[in-house]
């Protein structure tokens, strides 16, 4: 990179850091700092950028890559099977999870998925490299991001594993942040975060904070605001569930459900992740722009489809009986946002409550 790019990317860092401070997502100014220093364009040399007709795959070389690297916005990194399989979140997405980690000096950190290398990059330059453990599935990126890492002057220990089995050989951790998503908090990581640490991790399609209790079990609120994270995965898979077509054979309901309510509700939405684990999801427009047609499908074959009226499903799940229920949930609650929802995860299970722990809502018999 040319001097004069250097500059421009300083330029454009500091730009950011304004930007989010505008916004109110950034309160803590060593953070800011951290965020001026990192240079995120290190590790997203390319990227794919949605346009109107699709993806545009974004180089280095291109006019606009600096300015679309600074922006508050993920960057999809990897395609697999036409499925974004790995990205860099958007840095105010970012910056919220770590001021909600609430990291201070000494303190070890496990991060799961590592990604581009980035967030390794945040954490290490707040905390010191070797206070920094991350695990990655794909070894691949592993590699790349240890590079990338080294050459920004980071040397975090870089794992290539499964980070649903945390990394024992650094535990116990003060903090543990995830930046993939999950249906249930995994056990493993409950006994490597040490009693009063604080874990950070998206579930469904938000993101809680837990604080892990002398008991073993982990217990706290999601924060306020929407995340949308890739699934978490095993090597060599998508972490997206296949779409199994239309079943020959269904059952066949109505339903008086506005598809809108389901389509186009971010709160109502957040509270189905959490109800349905894994879910596919597709809706369709009429030429008068307004929802016609919904359909759900699940990794265990499950299906539904909803439109004009009427529900056809089938599988394991009824998947549009799961959508009513948590829809009358949603309404008899007074359609609460995600800060209200909490979580107690222990090795028995998972609970997720409204307001009060013992408000319990939904429940999930085993942790993954």
């Amino acid at each position: 990179m040319t001097t004069h790019a250097a500059e421009r990317a300083t330029k454009l860092r500091a730009a950011l850091a304004d930007a989010l401070e505008a916004s109110g997502q950034l309160s803590d100014p060593t953070w800011r700092k951290v965020f001026e220093t990192v240079p995120r364009h290190v590790f997203v040399p390319e990227f794919w950028a949605l346009t109107d007709g699709g993806r545009r795959r974004v180089m280095a070389a291109d006019e606009d890559w600096l300015d679309l690297v600074y922006t508050d916005d993920a960057l999809a990194t990897q395609i697999t099977d036409g499925v974004a399989t790995s990205s860099s979140t958007a840095p105010g997405l970012m910056l919220q999870m770590l001021q909600a980690l609430d990291v201070t000096a000494g303190h070890r950190v496990l991060e799961v998925a590592t990604g581009t290398g980035y967030n390794a990059a945040l954490l290490s330059e707040r905390l010191g490299s070797d206070l920094v453990a991350t695990v990655e599935v794909d070894p691949a990126l592993a590699d790349l991001a240890h590079a990338r890492l080294k050459g920004c002057g980071y040397t975090p220990l870089v794992v290539a594993g499964d980070g649903r089995a945390g990394y024992p050989a650094r535990a116990p951790y003060d903090r543990l942040i995830a930046t993939c998503g999950f249906s249930t908090v995994p056990a493993a990581w409950l006994g490597q975060v040490r009693p009063g640490g604080v874990i950070v991790c998206p579930l469904g399609w938000g993101t809680v904070r837990l604080t892990v209790g002398d008991d073993g079990r982990a217990e706290g609120r999601f924060l306020p605001a929407p995340s949308y994270f890739m699934a978490v995965r095993d090597a060599g898979t998508t972490g997206t569930p296949p779409h199994p077509g239309r079943p020959a054979a269904a059952i066949d309901q109505s339903s008086a459900l506005e598809l809108a309510a389901v389509a186009e509700d971010e709160a109502f939405r957040f509270v189905l992740s959490l109800t349905v684990s894994d879910l596919g999801f597709a809706s369709e427009r009429g030429d008068n722009g307004l929802v016609n047609a919904v359909e759900l499908w699940t990794a265990d074959g499950s299906w539904a489809r909803a439109e004009n009226g009427t529900v056809r499903q089938t599988g394991p799940r009824l998947l549009w009986d799961a959508v009513e229920a948590a829809h009358t949930l949603f309404v008899e609650h007074g359609r609460p946002g995600r800060e209200r929802f909490g979580v107690t995860a222990s090795h028995a299970g998972q609970r997720i409550w409204l307001d009060h722990p013992s408000q319990e809502v939904f429940h999930a018999s085993a942790l993954g």
